[in-house]
């Protein structure tokens, strides 16, 4: 008797002896990804896999389809490239018959979105058991009585071995990452990280959740003992999951979040962290989870004989990353929620070494640097960065953003003046220079600092206006030594300092001018100028 294997509206036949294994748990996937060869498990418990050549997202591969629905709602461009039905549909094609020739497959039916009200239900189908143990771990796991007559609402096929064909369907390479909002159907091919499937469902609630009047954020958030939730915004490498995962504080989740008009909550069940050079000393709740069984370690190098783990080695990749459920982490939200937010932190790692270690914004500057998305590359980082080099990511996650960014950026600053919420930029880079010159910013200084605007303490602190950006420093915290408040004084050459900081500013208002015409004018007064300096002595 023929298996099959439906799909949104569509039938898949598949080989007669075919096995679909659907919503298999962790253990029973680990030995399915062991016995077919997808991994290695590590001496203390974590399954060890390797991605191949692609090591991170595919942005330039990723497609949403142009129709009805998404033309005048998407905003096209460099972050949203569009396809055409016809090429969507020659590509399905492809896909279900490239799916009807496997003879095993994995099927799990998950929710994005841990407040009931707002998820969405996603059927997630894979080729492989290791991507299907991947999206249970990042995923909300259903109870057993929700996944009775579980009706997806949309559903995700990922098949590395796939090949496009750009001609045929009008992609770019022989990856793609195709999402069809109509249709509810996202297709992806030709890469094995697995990141690509999480980073779907985030585009996917970042297009529905706005319709709700629902703030999709790419960040991470935990609650303090007072009840008080922190969101910490930021792009990979400026800390958002270290900071989050703070041993006195409820972690409700690192990276996936929506505000609603109760709510913060997670998109996820699981963490998704870097472990490139962790440490046990400084992070000691992830550096935890990759001593247990169910985490999965993608390209993290591990020596054959004794399965123990480097991660200083980055011959694979530099992002090698870690996805364990969150609960991994152990003073985590039981139901991934937590209340509407007391505090924003925006973070930064700026190679420039121009901004100080923690600024108070305005709501009209959060907004700013909201839909600025600041952060910088540093040497040796990407083939061909040799200086500090500037990233702009509009709402600290552009290729996740399908719609305009004002639509989030009015949202966040709606919320955050009903809430009288109180917002804050953290630079965790450098201080007393520019990378290669100066220091990483030390994490006790920017922990000390974090503690004082979450327990409310730093607002009574004295503070000074930055010339240059506008925003609010203080002048002293307890515990921490002022000189580096004011990054120009811990810089050897002043001169040098205001003509890099003068070029940053240039770059942020360069970076902002598409954005000027859709927001209002206490944003854009909101932009950095170039300080005015005093003549020198005859």
């Amino acid at each position: 008797m023929q298996t099959l294997l439906r799909v949104g509206d569509d039938v898949v036949p598949l080989p007669a002896d075919a096995l679909v294994h659907a919503n298999l748990e962790a253990a029973r996937l680990v030995e399915h990804a062991i016995l077919r060869g997808e991994g290695q498990l590590a001496r203390h418990g974590p399954l060890v896999v390797a991605t191949g050549r692609h090591t991170g997202r595919s942005a330039n591969d990723r497609f949403i389809v142009r129709d009805a629905q998404t033309d005048q709602t998407v905003w096209w461009g460099k972050s949203n490239r569009d396809m055409t039905p016809a090429h969507f549909a020659a590509l399905k094609t492809d896909f279900l018959a490239a799916l009807g020739r496997l003879n095993q497959l994995y099927v799990q039916d998950l929710f994005g979105g841990s407040q009931p009200e707002h998820r969405v239900r996603v059927r997630v189908i894979t080729q492989l058991a290791w991507h299907s143990l991947f999206i249970r771990t990042m995923l909300v796991r259903p109870q057993p009585n929700e996944l009775a007559g579980f009706a997806a609402d949309y559903t995700i096929i990922d098949l590395p071995d796939f090949r496009a064909d750009p001609a045929r369907h009008g992609c770019r390479s022989e990856t793609v990452i195709a999402v069809n909002f109509t249709e509810r159907l996202i297709l992806i091919g030709g890469t094995a990280y697995a990141g690509e499937m999480k980073k779907s469902v985030f585009g996917l609630l970042n297009y529905l959740l706005p319709e709700q009047g629902i703030m999709p954020m790419h960040c991470s958030a935990n609650i303090g003992p007072d009840g008080d939730t922190a969101i910490f915004f930021g792009l990979s490498g400026t800390g958002k999951t270290t900071l989050s995962a703070d041993a006195s504080r409820t972690l409700i989740g690192d990276d996936e979040h929506g505000w609603s008009d109760t709510a913060v909550f997670n998109f996820e069940g699981g963490c998704y962290a870097k472990m490139i050079r962790l440490s046990a000393d400084a992070e000691p709740e992830i550096f935890a989870t990759t001593r247990r069984f169910g985490t999965v370690l993608e390209n993290v190098v591990m020596d054959e004989v004794t399965r123990e783990l480097d991660f200083d080695d980055n011959r694979l990749a530099e992002n090698t990353r870690g996805a364990y459920p969150i609960d991994f982490i152990p003073n985590a939200s039981a139901r991934n929620m937590g209340p509407v937010p007391r505090n924003i932190v925006m973070l930064t790692a700026d190679a420039f070494g121009v901004l100080p270690p923690i600024a108070r914004l305005t709501p009209d500057q959060a907004m700013y640097h909201f839909l600025s998305g600041y952060t910088a590359k540093v040497a040796g980082t990407e083939i061909g960065v040799t200086e500090p080099e500037a990233t702009f990511s509009t709402c600290f996650g552009a290729p996740f953003m399908p719609r305009h960014p004002s639509v989030y950026g009015n949202l966040l600053k709606q919320r955050i003046a009903s809430g009288n919420v109180d917002c804050w930029l953290v630079n965790t880079g450098w201080t007393g220079g520019k990378y290669g010159v100066g220091n990483r910013m030390p994490i006790k200084v920017t922990r000390a600092l974090l503690n004082a605007a979450l327990d409310g303490s730093l607002n009574d602190a004295e503070f000074r206006t930055d010339p240059n950006f506008g925003f609010a420093v203080p002048v002293s915290v307890p515990g921490v030594d002022p000189a580096i408040l004011d990054p120009r004084m811990t810089w050897t050459d002043p001169a040098d300092y205001d003509a890099t900081a003068a070029r940053l500013v240039d770059l942020f208002n360069a970076n902002f001018a598409p954005f000027a015409d859709h927001v209002d004018a206490g944003v854009r007064a909101a932009a950095p100028r170039v300080r005015q300096r005093e003549a020198e002595p005859a």
